[in-house]
């Protein structure tokens, strides 16, 4: 019955997901009060509640902020909390325009094709078989958030005025189950950048999501008092001898532009990219060096965060069973001669994150006119892999594909944690690619489909 109803309804079901892709919805904090997060969030909201409401489900938009697609009765919530919000295109797709989704061989690309769109269509079709087939006793309610990319506005709106699943999953990371999910941190390093030095920086750009590791990174400097070719040939040799992917140009015999190339990735797995803004900051770093020109921002980052991936050169190293800290240097932002260099921090869970910012600081502070903030602040989220929720949802997703999978812990920041009892169930099957967030991100037809068995399944366990 499931597969027939699967197949039934699989021209909607990829007729819906492309028709959310092609809505550009990156969130932009607006302060318009009827559109918090921008025209094309606020788009994608109402898609899905019109979509949904045709369907027979009851629909509310709270406020632009969030909205929530509910059926059946009960005091208890069985909550399902996915996002519409997706990360800018970003470069270097091949297979499509980001938000003009294709389907190659197999697997349907696009961006938020994995994360979340595709999921969130397939939680809200199993929602819809759960529907026509039985009556739970508890409310089943697909949360739709707009704001989890950037800082979770949309969510805390929710907390703070509707009601708290009792029980539930994020369709917004792994199969088979998660159990825990690292803690969340932002840091922002800060200092004056002189321009007296004799080599200027006149431009620095890497205007990067936080969560995600730059592909590219851009600055130019102006050189005053040096032999500018002297200068380039300096810098063509460090670059050999780091065997980093970074153009050289002059221009007008004054000034150079650099280029720093890599490979984007989720932040949650920095060691999948490859970091084209620190390579830039080293190469920064070690080009005043070389002509005796002290700039401690430039320090710090080559000398104490440099190209690593887990902090170890911060002090900071640890590991647990969730895995070991995790740092992204993720974006810049340069204005009269001030650089804010942005960190995004993945804590593993037994490690209390005011030790993470105390070891930050007290690194910083070894450095001259260097000061440090933090935001966007997330704990970690634990439950025990003998929960009931855990197993349950363990055993449906080993049930449906015959596989002997065990509970897994991830990198990632999911909505899981917003709520308790809550975990992260899927979608992307073990052992494969994790396209979150990647240029040409796409999602499998066959895992999409399995997908929505699975949640069907779970639903219906969950809210009986």
């Amino acid at each position: 019955m499931i597969s027939k109803f699967i197949d039934e309804n699989r021209e909607k079901i990829m007729d819906t997901i492309f028709d959310l892709i092609k809505i550009p919805s990156v969130s932009i904090e607006t302060g318009d009060a009827s559109k918090p997060f921008g025209e094309e969030c606020d788009k994608a909201l109402k898609y899905a509640l019109d979509l949904a409401e045709s369907m027979g489900f009851r629909t509310k938009n709270i406020d632009g902020y969030c909205g929530y697609i509910e059926f059946g009765e009960g005091e208890e919530i069985l909550g399902i909390i996915g996002h519409l919000d997706v990360v800018p295109a970003g470069d270097g797709w091949t297979k499509c325009e980001p938000f003009d989704p294709v389907i190659e061989d197999d697997r349907l690309y696009g961006r938020g094709s994995i994360d979340d769109k595709g999921p969130v269509v397939a939680s809200l079709f199993a929602m819809k078989y759960v529907m026509d087939k039985i009556k739970p006793n508890k409310r089943v309610r697909l949360i739709l958030g707009l704001n989890e990319e950037v800082s979770w506005k949309c969510i805390e709106y929710y907390k703070a005025h509707e009601e708290a699943p009792t029980i539930g999953f994020s369709p917004d990371a792994d199969f088979p189950v998660i159990y825990a999910e690292k803690g969340f941190l932002n840091a922002y390093v800060d200092s004056h950048i002189p321009n007296d030095t004799g080599i200027i920086l006149k431009e620095l750009k890497c205007s990067n999501a936080i969560n995600i590791v730059p592909k590219i990174a851009e600055c130019t400097l102006e050189v005053d008092n040096f032999n500018t070719e002297e200068i380039k040939n300096d810098l063509i040799k460090l670059i050999e001898e780091l065997n980093y992917h970074i153009d050289v140009s002059v221009e007008n015999d004054r000034f150079i532009h650099l280029t720093s190339n890599g490979v984007a990735a989720h932040a949650a797995h920095p060691d999948l990219g490859l970091n084209a803004f620190s390579r830039l900051l080293i190469i920064l770093n070690r080009i005043y060096e070389k002509n005796n020109i002290h700039i401690p921002l430039f320090n710090f980052m080559d000398e104490k965060i440099n190209t690593t991936l887990n902090g170890e050169s911060l002090g900071i190293d640890c590991e647990d069973e969730s895995g070991n800290l995790t740092l992204n240097v993720a974006n810049a932002k340069y204005e009269n001669n001030n650089l804010t260099i942005g960190l995004n921090i993945r804590i593993p869970v037994t490690i209390y994150s005011s030790i993470v910012k105390q070891k930050i600081t007290d690194n910083v502070q070894e450095y001259t006119n260097i000061f440090v903030k933090f935001s966007d602040e997330k704990q970690a989220l634990f439950v025990p892999k003998n929960d009931p929720l855990v197993t349950t949802l363990c055993d449906i997703f080993n049930d449906v594909t015959g596989q002997n999978a065990e509970p897994i812990t991830c990198n990632g920041a999911t909505y899981a944690r917003a709520f308790k009892n809550v975990v992260s169930f899927g979608a992307t099957m073990p052992n494969k690619v994790d396209m979150c967030h990647q240029a040409d991100e796409y999602i499998e037809l066959k895992d999409l489909f399995t997908a929505i068995e699975i949640y069907i399944r779970a639903i219906w366990k969950l809210s009986e």
